[in-house]
C-alpha cells in the first residue's frame, strides 16, 4: 500500500491510497466466493463456476464492486494508523483507477481539530450554598401532597381554575367543521395553558352538563397555515366538573406516604435528601461554570460534520424517547409545527457547544498530561460488567480495544474536569432576591407525550446542570453502549 497525504482546507486532507496487487486480488478473490452461486455457465454446476472462466465469461469487472468493497474500509483504517491521523467523521471515498491488478482511490476525510488552549487553572467559579431552608422543606410538602391527591366530582358549583373539566367539542370555521377540532372525553386542566388562548377562560363558570360556544383566535403562528389568525367555534359539553382534593399535611399524612410515623420525622427526612440535592447540584453547577469559562478560553474550529453526527445521535435518542410514550418523532414535529431539519437546526445550537467543550476537555487532559491507571479504568469496566450481568474479562474482550479507548478518554475528561475544578477559585454565591412568579408554560399534546415519556431524565434536570460535555463513548461506534459491549472488537 502507497499513501499520499493532500491539504485541502482546515481540517479536511485528501489521502490516495494505491493498494497492492495482493492485497487487491485477496479482494477479488472474496467476491468471487462471495457471488459463486449467482454466476451460470453452460457445461458447469451452478456455483461450480472456476474463477478462470467467470472472468472470460462476465469480465473481471463483474468482481469489482465486492472486490472494493471489502478492500477499501481495511486500506483505509491501515493508512490512518500508518499516518497517525485522528478522524472524526466518515470519509468520502472515491475510486481513482481499478483494472486488474490496480486499485488507487481516494479517501476525503475530516480530522480533530488543533485545539489553543487558554487559562483553564484558577478559573473563578461560583460556590452555591447547600443550606436547606423551611421554606424549601414545605415546598416540598406541599408536593408531595399535591402528587397524594385525588380528584372529586364537583356538583354544587361551576368550574373554576385548576379543576378539571371533562369535555366533547367540535370546532366551526365560518360555521364548516375544520379537521382536527374535535374531541371526546378530553380531560382539561383549566388554567394548564394547554389548549389554544381563551378557551379554558371560557370554561370557567360553566356547570357540569353545559353545552357552550368558545369562540377563539389561533395564533398567527399556529402550525396549521389553514387556521392561522382564523377566528373560530368550538360547540363544548361540559361532561363533568372534578376538583383536586389535597390532603392535610400532619402525621397521618406523613405515616401514608413514607416510612415515618410523625411529620417531624418525616421533615427531618425531606431535609437530608434536600441537602444532598442540592449539594449535588451545586457540584455539577460549579464543573458546568468551570467547563464554559475554559472554553470561551479556548480556540478551536468545530468541524460541521462533528455538529451534524452529534445532532443525529440526538434525533436517535429523542425518536427512541417519544417511542416509550407511542408517540413517533414525525408525529411529535408536526405537533409542534417544525420541520425536521427546522428541529435539527435547533439541537445543532447546542450541539456546536456540546462538541466544543469536548474537545477542549480532551486537550486539557493530554496538556495536563492525565494518566488513567489499571485500577481506574477496571472500576469503570466493572460498571458495564455489573450492568450487563458479566464478567470483567468478558467485558474487555467483547469490548475490544477500541472501545475500551474510548472508556479512558472518558476517564481522562472526567480526570481534567475535577482537576480544573479543584484548581479554580471559589466566588460565595451572591443572594439573589426571589424571582418573580412567571405564568405556566403552555404545553402541546405532544409535549406533554414527551414529558411522560422523559420525566426521569427531566427530573433529573432540576436538581442538576448539565455538568459534562459530549462523552466520547463507543456507542458512536456501534449505535449503542450495548452494541459496543456485546460485540468483539474486529480487530
Amino acid at each position: 500500500m502507497q499513501v499520499k497525504l493532500e491539504k485541502l482546507e482546515k481540517t479536511v486532507v485528501k489521502l490516495e491510497i494505491e493498494v497492492s496487487p495482493e492485497k487487491f486480488e485477496e479482494g477479488l478473490q472474496k467476491s468471487y466466493k462471495r457471488n459463486l452461486k449467482n454466476f451460470r455457465v453452460n457445461g458447469f454446476r451452478q456455483g461450480k463456476v472456476p474463477r478462470n472462466i467467470v472472468e472470460k465469461v462476465y469480465g473481471v469487472e463483474v468482481l469489482f464492486e465486492d472486490a472494493v468493497n471489502f478492500i477499501i474500509p481495511d486500506e483505509y483504517d491501515a493508512a490512518v494508523e500508518e499516518l497517525n491521523i485522528v478522524p472524526v467523521c466518515e470519509p468520502k471515498y472515491d475510486i481513482i483507477t481499478i483494472e486488474k491488478g490496480k486499485l488507487v482511490f481516494t479517501a476525503e476525510v475530516t480530522l480533530k481539530p488543533e485545539v489553543k488552549l487558554g487559562e483553564y487553572k484558577g478559573l473563578e467559579v461560583t460556590e452555591r450554598s447547600t443550606e436547606v431552608t423551611e421554606e424549601e422543606i414545605e415546598a416540598e410538602l406541599k408536593k408531595v401532597a399535591d402528587t397524594n391527591s385525588r380528584m372529586v366530582e364537583v356538583t354544587d358549583r361551576p368550574a373554576k381554575l385548576g379543576d378539571v373539566a371533562n369535555i366533547d367539542f367540535t370546532g366551526y370555521l365560518d360555521g364548516v367543521e375544520f379537521d382536527g377540532g374535535k374531541g371526546t372525553g378530553h380531560p382539561l386542566e383549566l388554567g394548564s395553558g394547554s389548549f389554544i388562548p381563551g378557551f379554558e377562560d371560557q370554561i370557567v363558570g360553566a356547570n357540569a352538563g353545559d353545552e357552550i360556544d368558545v369562540n377563539v383566535t389561533f395564533p398567527e403562528d399556529y402550525h396549521a397555515e389553514d387556521l392561522k389568525g382564523k377566528a373560530v367555534v368550538f360547540k363544548v359539553k361540559v361532561n363533568d366538573i372534578k376538583a383536586k382534593e389535597v390532603p392535610v399535611i400532619d402525621d397521618d399524612f406523613a405515616s401514608d406516604v413514607s416510612e415515618f410515623d410523625t411529620l417531624d420525622e418525616y421533615k427531618n427526612s425531606l431535609k437530608d435528601k434536600l441537602a444532598e440535592n442540592k449539594a449535588k447540584y451545586a457540584k455539577n453547577a460549579m464543573e458546568a461554570e468551570a467547563i464554559e469559562k475554559a472554553t470561551a478560553n479556548a480556540e478551536v474550529d468545530v468541524p460541521d460534520c462533528m455538529i451534524d453526527n452529534r445532532v443525529n445521535n440526538q434525533i436517535q435518542e429523542y425518536s427512541q424517547q417519544l417511542s416509550y410514550s407511542g408517540v413517533q418523532l414525525d408525529q411529535y414535529l408536526m405537533y409542534i409545527g417544525k420541520t425536521l431539519e427546522q428541529f435539527k437546526e435547533e439541537l445543532a445550537k447546542q450541539a456546536a457547544i456540546d462538541v466544543k467543550q469536548m474537545l477542549v476537555m480532551e486537550a486539557i487532559a493530554v496538556d495536563a498530561k492525565i494518566e488513567v491507571s489499571d485500577e481506574e479504568l477496571n472500576e469503570e469496566l466493572q460498571k458495564i460488567a455489573d450492568q450487563y450481568k458479566m464478567t470483567l474479562e468478558e467485558v474487555k474482550e467483547r469490548m475490544g480495544a477500541k472501545n475500551i479507548g474510548y472508556q479512558m478518554d472518558n476517564i481522562k475528561i472526567r480526570k481534567a474536569l475535577d482537576m480544573i475544578v479543584a484548581e479554580s477559585k471559589k466566588v460565595k454565591e451572591a443572594a439573589k432576591k426571589p424571582a418573580a412568579k412567571k405564568a405556566p408554560a403552555k404545553k402541546t399534546t405532544a409535549k406533554k407525550a414527551v414529558d411522560e415519556a422523559t420525566s426521569t431524565e427531566a427530573a433529573a434536570e432540576t436538581e442538576a446542570p448539565k455538568k459534562a460535555p459530549a462523552k466520547k463513548t463507543a456507542a458512536k461506534k456501534t449505535t449503542t453502549t450495548k452494541k459496543a459491549a456485546e460485540k468483539k472488537d474486529a480487530e
